[in-house]
């Protein structure tokens, strides 16, 4: 029977990144993968649907350009559209498929394994493929097995009719319309790529009064006023009593608070209610672990198990489901194997992006989270239309906003971007963040003109008071204030 230092369950983003961190280290290293390697990296998830979005957004793009010209808009088949993604997905899975064959004609340390795996034992895990099987034993294992769409209780995904964040890439073409049941990231993004192609006509369900509530209220309405000027339907503060595939389509009834009552039929139905974590049919029984009925998630301190050589990594936690999670949850656990006693994993500096109209990015608390845990906080906001990058590009929709403890040191509470590259403006606030630093080095540092990030540099100058532009002059567009528990009111700075 064959030994490994560590045996690596699952190779999507956490996982593969736990293997590749065990061969630095001289673990000798066996990664298992019933699938694809990759996983939602790039199959059903990031890759596919962010190449989905660019995609769209230069269909939208064009579209708004050719609009004021009295041109048709253009309409890109569906067939050329799933072209280009399969190609991005080609091109990354070539890179993992190379990478890991030379991997394993360089040396002994480490193994991938194609197959089913499940525990036969805390130490002893079997590999099945195709009627054969193979028995490891393993010092330690990483369960990295990702996660799955959530269901609806009494709702079944057909992915014919009644779709998941899955089986919507496996269409034949795009509806004519579409309900998206759920608001939250992968909904609305949805709704932002559906709407910008232009060929179906897109209902979006949502049980608060506003979509992404857990983000601050300007973002949410910016993001919905787009969604509804591009023609989606938002339903808010609606409760879906009845869901049902017909031979004509999709049939569903809502009801509201207010009394009212609404019955409207679609084409498709997706379902973006969240992932749960994938962990059936790996026998955590005979490792003596169970799994929590009412969360789907195993038991953890941290990313180990009640079983100390098990440690949970990437989704397969039921919490915190990011690639970049993953993939630092995934080293952490090569790290604690090796002995390195590296330093517990900061969830609060983790970098996040919503791929919507337009881009949202965002690092460490926003504002209704400083309110809810009662933080005296200072907020800048400066409006791209304030940007000499943004009006040259003709993008000067979004916003900077930076949030800063309410005392001298000013240290980084948060920070939200809104608009185009804003997911390239947020690292060095994160990094100031990560090292426990104060806003002076952004206010002072000489950024490249014109750039975006020249308006993280203007909010960290409107905190100190030393602005371009003037707070108090440019109300409309700019902002500063203060929020103390104490007097539970906003007061401008």
């Amino acid at each position: 029977m064959e030994r490994f230092d560590l045996c690596v369950i699952g190779g999507g983003p956490a996982g593969y990144a736990a293997a590749m961190r065990a061969i630095d280290l001289g673990l000798r290293t066996l990664l298992v993968e019933k699938d694809r390697i990759g996983g939602t990296g790039i199959y059903n998830g990031a890759l596919m649907s962010k190449t989905l979005w660019e995609i769209a957004q230069r269909v939208a793009s064009t579209n708004a350009m050719v609009r004021t010209r009295g041109i048709p808009p253009f309409q890109p088949s569906w067939s050329g559209i799933t072209r280009a993604v399969n190609e991005a997905v080609f091109e990354r899975k070539y890179l993992y498929a190379c990478h890991m064959q030379l991997l394993e004609g360089q040396g002994r340390l480490f193994q991938h394994a194609r197959g089913n795996a499940s525990f036969i034992g805390p130490h002893h895990v079997a590999i099945d493929l195709a009627g054969q099987r193979r028995v490891v034993e393993a010092d330690h294992v990483v369960i990295a097995t990702g996660s799955k769409p959530r269901s609806l209780p009494g709702l079944a995904a057909d992915e014919r009719r009644i779709l998941t964040s899955d089986g919507i890439f496996q269409l034949d073409e795009l509806p004519e319309s579409i309900v998206i049941v759920g608001a939250g990231v992968i909904g609305c993004e949805f709704a932002t790529i559906l709407s910008h192609l232009g060929r179906t006509r897109v209902h979006l369900i949502d049980r608060a009064e506003r979509i992404l509530p857990f983000e601050d209220a300007d973002i949410s309405e910016l993001v919905a006023g787009n969604l509804e000027r591009n023609g989606v339907v938002i339903h808010r503060s609606a409760k879906l009593e009845r869901l049902e595939a017909m031979p004509h389509g999709v049939e569903y009834d809502l009801s509201y608070a207010n009394g009212g009552t609404e019955r409207v039929t679609v084409e498709k139905a997706l379902l973006s209610v969240g992932r749960t974590p994938n962990l059936h049919g790996l026998g955590l029984e005979q490792a003596g672990l169970t799994v929590d009925p009412r969360t789907g998630a195993l038991a953890v301190d941290g990313i180990r198990t009640a079983q100390d050589h098990i440690l949970v990594v990437g989704d397969a936690t039921g919490s915190n489901m990011l690639v970049n999670l993953g993939e630092l949850e995934g080293r952490h656990a090569a790290e604690l194997i090796a002995g390195r006693g590296p330093a517990p994993i900061s969830y609060g500096q983790v970098s996040t992006i919503m791929f919507l109209d337009p881009e949202v990015a965002g690092v460490g608390l926003n504002e209704q989270e400083c309110r809810r845990q009662g933080i005296a906080h200072r907020v800048a906001r400066i409006d791209y239309s304030c940007l000499a990058r943004a009006i040259a590009m003709r993008r000067t929709q979004g916003f900077f906003k930076l949030i800063v403890t309410d005392d001298d040191q000013m240290h980084i509470l948060g920070m939200r971007a809104v608009g185009e590259h804003a997911s390239s403006a947020i690292e060095a606030v994160a990094l100031l963040m990560h090292m426990g630093q104060g806003i002076q080095h952004l206010a002072e540092l000489v950024h490249p003109h014109p750039s975006i990030t020249e308006g993280v540099q203007e909010c960290a100058r409107i905190l100190m008071g030393t602005s371009i532009f003037k707070p108090e002059v440019f109300g409309d567009r700019m902002l500063s204030r203060t929020w103390r528990p104490s007097t539970a009111v906003e007061q401008a700075a």
